[in-house]
Order: structure tokens, then C-alpha cells, then sequence
């Protein structure tokens, strides 16, 4: 399978047309196709702008976006081989952008950014010379290879956080956020949540009026700010501190319980004061905050699966005040546990 330049995505009439605001001069769109590339991450963003094109062409306007696909060689073989995208200009011949688009990798993370090295500098380059850069999803791998990212703010898939952070430590990762916008970079959160990310950029670069009809055209939520209930929280362990292992440990198995820090102080010989430095640098949570994710990690499953009210479920993760176990919950997945649990649960339709 190849992805080509379409010739037009409406017949003559398919496309609504409403008088919009005036937009700018044309915009150079690069999507960059890179080694073990999502291949719905690059179709995606390309198909975005082309339809916006098409929207503006509607109202007898010249299109807004000239998007190339750009990469390292002309044909890029994707999905173990499966696909095979064929570029539209390789980095050195490429138009000069106004928009760099990072999309999402596959694989091993570490051999994705060997891989697509030579990308780096080129990324750099843009950015110093004035174009915007922005990352879909596991694409920030990528964008923070570069250093641009270093002590800015950035999302990609819940998933792979801990991994994240462990590698780029000097960038600060925001779990719930899918959109993250800093000196002209961008990032997004996990799988589809890039699509907010690209309305979010057809706005910026045409008006309100043109990434409300492109929400409407590909169904999109346009004002969705988080991916918190859609995360599922996984401990960080991949650290050398064996005694916070054991205190994460005793803090999953026990979640029930009501634990204090000074418990596991004690059961771990370590004072206080030094125990949540170095729970805090392994784990980036507070000891407190670990155990309220655990508690309501639980909460969240038996909300998607059983049959108990949000009271029952409450005292089963070890709490007893209501409105604690609610502000806590919607500070963690940005919902109530009533809604969650009446998105989730098919017993509660």
C-alpha cells in the first residue's frame, strides 16, 4: 500500500461551504516519514490538511497548506513491510516549512531513534530558522532526541511515561495533557489524541471557523483537553533503588489499608525526611501520590467490571470520606467516578 497524492476528497458541491474569515498566506506543511513509522500518523495529518484545503477551495479560495511528505529516502517501508509510503521530497530538497509534523513510531523506542538520527539535525535546523515543529503521540521520542524539548513541557501515550521520563529527564512530561504548546513546539498526547492536536494547528493557521468544520467532517470532540481517563497507572520501577521497589511493593499489595509514610519508614529503616527525596526522584509521586493512584487505579477497574455503587467501591480502596475519594478521583482521571463508571461499564447503560 502507498499513500499518494489525492486528486480531491469532494465532488463538486459535497463540501459545506459558510462564509469564514480571511486566512493567511499559504502554509508549507512538512510531515516527516520516518524509519518504522505509524503509517495512520502520517496519513492522518496529511489527510487533515488536504481536507482543510478542499474546505477553502469550496468558498473559491486558493488552498492554504502545501504538505509534502519528507523523509530520509524516497520509499519508506513501514509496518514490518506491509506498507510502503513514498515521499514527496528527501529533507535536503525539501520546501522550506512553516510546520515540521514528528509523527508517531513503532518498535523498539531506542532502535527508532538510531534509525532516524540523520533526522535530527535537519528537525534543528528548521526550528533555528523559524518553522514550528510538533510531535503526534510517540513522535516526541523523536522531537526530544533533538533537545529541543529540554525543560519545556511535552505529552505523548500515557503508556510509555516511564520510559519517557527516564530518558529525557530534563524534559517535563505532562500525563494528562494531550496538548502541549511552548516557543513553537508541539506536542500531543497518546494515539488518536493527535487529531486535537491537528485542529488545534488548523485553528492557529486559518480560524475557529475552518477546525470547527474539520471537527464536524472527521467527528472529532474539538475542546478535548486531557487523556487522564484513558491512562492506566503502572508503577515506575525501572529504577536501581531497591528499598522504594519494596515500598512501592507494600504500598500495591496493602492499598486497601490505610498506610502512613511513617509505617513504611519504619518497616524500611530509613528516615522520613531522606524515604521521600528518594521515593520522589524514583517514582516522580509523592508517597502520598502513589498511593492515592494506586488506591484509585483500583477504584477504576472495579468501576469498568463489577456491579458496586461509587460508595461500595469507595471503602473497597480504603476510603471513607465521599467527597475525598471523589475530588481525588477526578484529579486523576478528570472525572467523577459516576461518569467514569457510566462511560466504562456496560452494566451501568
Amino acid at each position: 500500500m502507498a499513500i499518494r497524492q489525492s486528486k480531491g476528497l469532494f465532488a463538486t458541491g459535497d463540501c459545506p461551504t459558510f462564509v469564514s474569515k480571511p486566512v493567511g498566506k499559504m502554509k508549507n506543511i512538512a510531515i516527516l516519514v520516518p524509519e518504522t513509522a505509524v503509517v495512520e500518523a502520517v496519513a492522518d495529518p496529511r489527510y487533515m490538511f488536504t481536507a482543510v484545503n478542499e474546505f477553502v477551495k469550496s468558498e473559491g479560495r486558493p488552498p492554504i497548506f502545501n504538505v509534502q511528505l519528507v523523509g530520509l529516502r524516497r520509499e519508506v517501508k513501514v509496518a514490518d513491510g506491509l506498507f510502503t509510503i513514498h515521499t514527496d521530497a528527501l529533507l535536503k530538497d525539501a520546501n522550506k516549512p512553516d510546520l515540521v509534523i514528528v509523527p508517531a513510531i513503532s518498535g523498539n523506542i531506542q532502535n527508532a531513534i538510531k534509525l532516524n538520527q540523520e533526522m535530527l539535525p535537519w528537525i534543528v535546523d528548521q526550528y533555528n530558522n523559524g518553522s514550528e515543529v510538533a510531535s503526534l503521540c510517540l513522535g516526541a521520542f523523536i522531537l526530544a532526541s533533538t533537545g529541543l524539548l529540554d525543560e519545556k513541557n511535552c505529552s505523548t501515550h500515557w503508556l510509555f511515561a516511564n520510559e519517557f521520563r527516564s530518558m529525557f529527564p530534563n524534559i517535563n512530561l505532562t500525563d494528562g495533557k494531550i496538548i502541549t504548546e511552548q516557543n513553537g513546539i508541539y506536542t500531543s498526547g497518546g494515539a488518536n489524541s493527535y487529531w486535537n492536536l491537528l485542529l488545534h494547528l488548523v485553528e492557529k493557521y486559518t480560524s475557529r471557523d475552518f477546525a470547527i468544520l474539520a471537527s464536524k467532517f472527521f467527528v472529532l470532540d474539538i475542546d478535548r483537553k486531557s487523556q487522564s481517563p484513558f491512562n492506566i497507572f503502572k508503577g515506575q520501577k525501572l529504577h536501581e533503588d531497591e528499598e522504594i521497589v519494596k515500598a512501592q511493593e507494600y504500598i500495591e499489595a496493602n492499598y486497601t489499608e490505610k498506610i502512613s509514610v511513617d509505617e513504611i519508614c519504619d518497616k524500611l529503616g530509613i528516615g522520613r525526611r531522606t524515604f521521600e527525596r528518594r521515593f520522589k526522584k524514583a517514582t516522580n509521586n509523592s508517597v502520598v501520590e502513589y498511593m492515592q493512584r494506586v488506591k484509585i487505579e483500583a477504584a477504576k477497574k472495579q468501576l469498568e467490571t463489577g456491579r458496586k455503587n461509587v460508595s461500595e467501591v469507595m471503602y473497597e480502596v480504603g476510603y471513607s470520606d465521599i467527597k475525598a475519594f471523589r475530588d481525588v478521583f477526578k484529579k486523576i482521571t478528570s472525572m467523577s467516578p459516576l461518569d467514569y463508571r457510566n462511560k466504562y461499564n456496560k452494566e451501568a447503560v
